[in-house]
């Protein structure tokens, strides 16, 4: 699987060892970085999410930005 048809997940990978639980890498990769998965129900369940999403996610912010995911994501393509 590529992101969006680009990019590889195969040479991403987490050095530091505590912050591997938390930042989904192997085993969540997606195709774009909008799963609609509800990742905040439980508790430390966000860190299922792919990171590339929570990035997503974390310009969504601001008011004029809340819930334009399709623009946010838009946004990370340009940028990679």
């Amino acid at each position: 699987v590529k992101l969006f048809g680009k990019w590889t997940y195969d040479e991403v990978m987490v050095s530091d060892l505590s912050l591997q639980d938390y930042i989904a890498v192997k085993g969540h990769e997606t195709f774009l970085p909008h799963t609609a998965g509800r990742y905040q129900k439980r508790k430390f369940r966000k860190a299922l999410c792919p990171i590339v999403e929570r990035l997503c996610c974390s310009l969504m912010m601001h008011g004029r930005n809340n819930g334009k995911k399709l623009m946010a994501v838009r946004i990370v393509k340009q940028a990679f």
